[in-house]
């Protein structure tokens, strides 16, 4: 791209809103996510991530655990069972107040929050009883989405039940984990123990968890199957604010390390009525999705104070305190938790990277149209790693050339390599922009003669020549996080 041209490019870009719908069609088509069992017709709030979308969803999470493990001094990675001790879930509270209010449309049998129904008339729902929902449906006389009547509301439990052994019966009941956070708390002392860890340490893990939503919805936003990055802080009472703040902070930069716009991102307070009834402190982490969605959360930073390492004391007879091996001091730690979604954390980056550009990116080399599409995904988690195009495909020693350096760099691990020569160069260039590739590898005459390749940037669409030699650390060091 000539200097000249690039004032005028930037200026041609256009940020439009992106409904939801549009994301869900590009997602399929581009080979990101789809809905589960679609040749069956489908299967309610499930989804399938394609090929581009599992690497996608890889690298989130190993971006996560590189952060969280790896680059910050002792926090130790966990992989606890989806199925443990129902006692668990006794000590958790999840048993007794894991409820959501529940209504039912009398004509379609249709099941609906009654906390959603009461938003949709814009009545505010954080500080209502049972008691008071129900008053304010009966007041608003508020009807399903369909307009039919609809039952009283009741408590529905969002655990998804199972049977352990050949008898389904009280005794054989057990649970799909409903959150990650309930397996780091009893293994509290196991991992302390094991790595001889002092206080602070946080104990990380990344698994999948099980929630029976009444409504599930905007697209992976909300799932009955889903996977959560959380990671336990264990600290002194005295030092639980502290912490809780500097973990508020750091969660934000993450994001905006990896490329979410600033704009995008809030912090959202939890107020007393918000807070859970054991809780410190709370904040979520908001993303500006599209409407009609528009500030939700995207990521939770809770203190959680003793409660959870004193119900499991309490649940198990086992003593999950700490002893300060200076003072002698013995006492429960504080918990400072933060609680990611990785489905939804991929939503928000496959939302936030793709672009519109009105009137094409114009070059001398490359085509144009209307509108393009861009994926500006951070070379740190962008599903293609890098494409190697051979300039034409009818020239032997070219394509010859162009395969070995894709098989060099898949050995180096650089990620995802695609070897793409079907269609003219810049209509290549257009099909990995619309997918998110940083970086495309021509493959030339002079590559033969000069060993070297024109390296394309997605985002400034400068080209410079580059030694085949040099190719692996090229690609690699704007990979790192």
């Amino acid at each position: 791209m000539c200097p000249g041209n690039i004032g005028d490019y930037f200026l041609r870009y256009i940020s439009m809103a992106l409904p939801l719908e549009k994301i869900m069609r590009v997602a399929k088509t581009r080979g990101f996510i789809n809905q589960s069992s679609e040749v069956y017709g489908g299967f309610s709030s499930s989804y399938d991530y394609g090929p581009l979308g599992v690497e996608l969803k890889n690298n989130l999470k190993r971006a996560w655990w590189e952060s969280m493990v790896y680059k910050t001094r002792g926090i130790f990675g966990l992989d606890s069972a989806i199925l443990m001790n129902p006692r668990i879930w006794e000590a958790s509270g999840h048993v007794e107040n894991f409820h959501d209010p529940l209504v039912e449309d009398l004509v379609t049998h249709k099941r609906y929050r009654v906390d959603h129904l009461l938003e949709a008339h814009n009545i505010e729902t954080d500080t209502l009883t049972m008691d008071d929902m129900r008053a304010a449906l009966k007041k608003h006389n508020i009807k399903s989405p369909d307009g039919n009547p609809i039952t009283e509301p009741r408590q529905f439990n969002l655990m998804m039940k199972t049977h352990i052994g050949p008898a389904e019966d009280t005794s054989s009941l057990a649970y799909l984990r409903p959150e990650t956070a309930q397996g780091i708390y009893v293994n509290f002392h196991w991992v302390r123990e094991s790595m001889r860890a002092r206080l602070p340490f946080g104990i990380a893990q990344i698994g999948k968890a099980f929630r029976n939503e009444i409504t599930p919805g905007n697209f992976t936003y909300r799932m009955r199957e889903f996977e959560q990055m959380e990671m336990q802080y264990f600290v002194r009472p005295d030092n639980g604010m502290k912490f809780f703040e500097e973990w508020k902070e750091k969660r934000m930069q993450w994001y905006i390390s990896l490329g979410i716009k600033k704009e995008n991102l809030r912090f959202h307070e939890h107020t007393k009525a918000e807070l859970a009834h054991y809780a410190r402190a709370a904040v979520d982490i908001q993303y500006k999705f599209p409407d009609p969605m528009g500030w939700k959360e995207l990521e939770g930073i809770h203190h959680r104070g003793d409660w959870d390492l004193s119900r499991h004391s309490k649940y198990s007879g086992n003593d999950l305190s700490y002893q300060d091996d200076i003072s002698g001091e013995r006492f429960i730690p504080h918990i400072i938790e933060t609680s990611a979604g990785a489905d939804r954390a991929t939503l928000v980056f496959l939302l936030d990277a793709y672009e519109e550009i009105a009137g094409g990116r114009t070059t001398t080399t490359e085509a144009t149209k209307d509108v393009e599409a861009v994926m500006r995904f951070s070379p740190a988690i962008a599903p293609v790693a890098v494409a190697v195009l051979p300039l034409v495909k009818n020239k032997p020693p070219i394509t010859e050339l162009a395969h070995t350096i894709a098989a060099k760099l898949r050995v180096a691990r650089v990620g995802l390599v695609l070897y793409d020569e079907s269609g003219s160069i810049g209509r290549r260039y257009r099909r990995q922009d619309e997918v998110g590739t940083p970086y495309c590898i021509t493959v030339d005459f002079d590559s033969l003669e000069q060993h070297t390749v024109t390296v394309r940037n997605r985002d400034t669409m400068s080209q410079e020549r580059i030694a085949i030699a040099d190719l692996e650390q090229h690609i690699l060091s704007r990979r790192m996080l």
